[in-house]
């Protein structure tokens, strides 16, 4: 009697977006070229000189977009973010302060930076029940947050954490039937429990006659267990764009979107049960309040938890922070310290479901740790394109060089399988991901960074450091629905080409 094989199921098959060109040079590096070399050819018909000078021009404007980094940013990219972070810092841009004391109208603690102008209203979903509708004016979105209760996968059978996962990609593939859907954000955080609700849950339910020693019992389990334990939670943030549906339309109001964003929250809501999310429900704007402040602050945590179920008394007018420092690799806010990367790799080739297991699991070493997992859902007809697109990309890049590199020819083989799933129903989205480290001490802030480091090199992620944009990148770690892209000046199509 032979034993019975095991099969574990692995995941794969992403692409990164890529522009391709010739020579290593994206499509933009590609039309310099080519506009330089006619430029150069008319230029023989002047001059040598003048054609040696076109040419020297040539090289030294192609040189900077040659020369990339392990990160696959390209000179031009570096030295662009330095001087834009040069040109922020001499304006006092990384410098905030709030409260009674700053010239914030009324004293109040705002959120700075990108979120300064997101606004927050209550509203009603189809059951009748309230929710916090995110608006950012400025680029004309709106979004709601889901909290979840994951079970976790300790002790759970192999064969249900590979369903979990297929409803979790059903769910993101009907995402992109969603109307106006612009990006969704899951976002999860640990911390250490203060205690607070296993206290107020323990000593609300204490029976009035109950035995000397099991009130003793459970009281000593009540102090003794925050000493070790620690919090993780789970947040879901969608974002829909106000845009009008129909060619000329005017732009939706925050009501008209309130009032059909409140029809497919319970819809929205139950389709992250099968996917081992838990009972999910949106969250009200005093609960997105006091994450969002807890955020800036550890401190208040258990201030705000030692409030209970009426955890009010933080309004969205004091969520940000006092005082707020960004430096080029760091930012201090109130009493904390924060770092952020974000993702320039994901992991090469097939992983298994418990690939994110020690990066999302809390650390000894880090206060505060906030994963944010970013999708971009595509529809049907702009998944089309994507993939077809990555395809003829990925067959240029393959037939384009002499000699074939393997990757080429394993980004071929995985472009045409996208194209296959997608035929056949699959859906396409674009992710991310984010990573902020927060600590209480500045001297513990190396060694939350090494950690970090450490629980990347496991994940088999490659992460970088957001030098001069940590402000921006903290913004975009919490639970906000904030879409980065959308806030860029420069076009999504121009940072692509390069």
């Amino acid at each position: 009697m032979s034993d019975a094989v095991i099969e574990h199921r692995t995941y794969g098959n992403w692409r990164r977006v890529q522009s391709v060109g010739l020579l290593g040079l994206g499509l933009a590096g590609t039309v310099i070229l080519f506009v330089g070399l006619i430029v150069c050819v008319v230029a023989m018909m002047v001059s040598l000189w003048v054609t040696l000078g076109c040419a020297v021009l040539l090289a030294l404007v192609l040189a900077p977009l040659l020369m990339h980094d392990r990160h696959n940013r390209n000179l031009v990219q570096r030295v662009t973010a330095r001087g834009s972070w040069a040109r922020g810092r001499s304006a006092g841009q990384h410098l905030y302060r709030s409260g009674p004391l700053s010239r914030i109208p009324k004293g109040k603690c705002l959120l700075p930076g990108v979120l300064a102008q997101m606004t927050a209203t209550e509203a009603k979903d189809a059951y009748g029940r309230p929710f916090a509708l995110l608006c950012h004016p400025w680029v004309s979105q709106v979004g709601i947050v889901l909290t979840c209760a994951p079970d976790g996968a300790a002790l759970v059978d192999e064969a249900d954490v590979d369903n979990w996962v297929a409803h979790w990609g059903a769910w993101l593939a009907g995402l992109a039937n969603e109307p106006s859907l612009v990006g969704v954000q899951v976002v999860v955080e640990s911390a250490p429990d203060s205690g607070v609700r296993l206290r107020q849950e323990v000593y609300g339910h204490l029976a009035p006659g109950a035995h000397p020693l099991a009130v003793a019992v459970m009281r000593e389990a009540v102090e003794a267990a925050p000493a070790g334990s620690a919090s993780i939670t789970c947040r879901v943030a969608l974002t829909w764009s106000m845009a009008s549906r129909t060619e000329g339309g005017k732009k939706r109001t925050v009501e008209e979107m309130a009032l059909e964003i409140g029809q497919r929250i319970p819809s929205l809501a139950s389709g992250l049960a099968p996917t081992g999310a838990g009972p999910a429900r949106a969250m009200t704007v005093a609960e997105v309040a006091a994450a969002v402040r807890i955020a800036y602050d550890p401190a208040v945590a258990k201030l705000v938890e030692g409030v209970g179920a009426e955890a009010a008394e933080i309004g969205w007018e004091d969520a940000g922070p006092a005082g707020a420092q960004e430096a080029w690799d760091r930012y201090r806010h109130d009493g904390a310290t924060s770092v952020s990367w974000v993702m320039t790799e994901a992991p090469r080739g097939q992983v298994f479901s418990s690939v994110l297991a020690n990066l999302l699991a809390p650390h000894p070493d880090i206060a505060r740790k906030r994963v944010a997992l970013v999708f971009r859902p595509y529809d049907t007809a702009a998944a089309v394109r994507v993939v077809e697109s990555d395809r003829r990309d990925a067959i240029f890049a393959a037939s384009g060089r002499r000699v074939g590199r393997a990757r080429d020819a394993l980004s071929l083989k995985a472009a045409e399988r996208s194209a296959e799933e997608e035929a056949t129903g699959a859906g396409v989205v674009r992710f991310g991901m984010v990573v902020t480290a927060t600590v209480t001490d500045p001297e513990a802030l190396g060694l939350a960074a090494s950690a970090v480091g450490t629980l990347a090199t496991t994940a088999r992620i490659r992460l970088r450091r957001a030098v001069g944009a940590q402000s921006a990148t903290f913004a975009a770690s919490l639970p906000l629905g904030l879409v980065t892209s959308a806030h860029l000046r420069t076009p999504q199509a121009m940072r692509e080409a390069m």
